[in-house]
């Protein structure tokens, strides 16, 4: 079988969870033998979507005329398109009606997480449902030394500093506020949030807590490779306050570098992230600071147990997932639009 991986306006995407999606696919693809194409005018057996642009709908009919399956990569749900930037709510419902049309109009759907299935079957959505991780490249996220120097001179850290990291855009949705108010309460500890969003998207409230940051947050932008890499592997802990998400990448790469891990007790992140076993849950500022310090101070370590969970997801695995839902879908009558 030959698969087209396709993702509209890749350039666009290129920094955010489905950026990654697309690279760990490929990777997975190729663990298991199973080659791909990412043009959709080359020849194909299955087509495997993952974003939304207006050239979603005509591909989909195009390939089914042509008799070919259709699986839908459902990595966006009503939900996690709320609170991120300025009007999202007011179009999160027109939002939710374009995602349940598109989605129903692949024989399958892909979803990272038990949740993002579970939000999908509550939208009515009569399709078969696979919950298969995005998956991370556990290799890529070992310590090396020579990145953790390379985040240390990037920062001007010393050797003692107590660092919390997060990494996300500047949404609301992402717990940049409850991150800068966390940094408040914890003015000995350095915290650094790894993103970045146009000031033009984004609410007034994010601005303005992005604007009366404490001193102890630094807010680097967008930052890639050996910096950010070395950050994961040599930071005390990886602070995730994010009120929604699907999966959350950023979480498995934290995981995959032992990096020990600290969440908000929400839904995306149930069964597989268990509190005080492979990382530790709170829902408000004070909770966070609380966990934060019991990093801080040794008190618990989740990072051997939390190691696990990543490897479970290493991409290798979930190429064998991959195929397995390919020759699912093959089985499957296809749908003439």
């Amino acid at each position: 079988m030959k698969v087209c991986l396709y993702f509209e306006s890749e350039k666009l995407i290129q920094t955010s969870g489905i950026g990654r999606a697309q690279s760990h696919q490929k990777k997975a693809l190729e663990s298991v033998g199973i080659p791909y194409t990412t043009d959709p005018a080359e020849d194909f057996d299955i087509l495997h979507i993952n974003t939304l642009g207006m050239t979603s709908a005509p591909l989909i009919i195009k390939t089914h005329l042509e008799g070919k399956p259709v699986i839908y990569h459902a990595h966006s749900t009503e939900e996690d398109f709320k609170n991120s930037f300025v009007l999202s709510n007011q179009i999160a419902p027109f939002f939710k009606i374009l995602i349940v049309n598109l989605y129903s109009m692949a024989e399958l759907l892909i979803t990272p997480t038990p949740y993002a299935k579970s939000l999908l079957d509550n939208y009515g959505i009569d399709k078969p449902i696979l919950p298969i991780s995005n998956g991370i490249e556990i290799a890529r996220y070992q310590r090396d030394e020579e990145k953790v120097k390379a985040f240390r001179k990037y920062f001007s850290l010393r050797r003692d500093q107590k660092v919390v990291m997060g990494v996300g855009f500047y949404f609301e949705r992402k717990g940049i506020i409850d991150f800068v108010e966390t940094a408040r309460k914890n003015p000995d500890i350095t915290f650094i949030w790894f993103g970045y969003t146009p000031s033009i998207y984004l609410k007034v409230k994010v601005r303005a807590a992005l604007e009366d940051c404490p001193s102890n947050v630094i807010l680097p932008g967008y930052v890639k490779g050996p910096i950010i890499e070395g950050a994961y592997s040599d930071a005390n802990a990886f602070f995730f306050p994010s009120l929604e998400e699907t999966e959350g990448i950023v979480v498995l790469e934290a995981l995959a570098s032992k990096c020990p891990v600290i969440v908000r007790d929400i839904g995306a992140f149930d069964p597989w992230l268990i509190h005080e076993v492979n990382c530790l849950k709170a829902v408000d500022v004070e909770g966070f600071s609380t966990q934060i310090r019991r990093v801080i101070n040794k008190q618990i370590d989740t990072t051997e147990a939390g190691f696990k969970t990543a490897k479970e997801r290493d991409l290798p695995e979930i190429g064998k997932q991959l195929k397995a839902a390919y020759e699912k879908v093959l089985s499957m009558p296809i749908r003439k639009e």
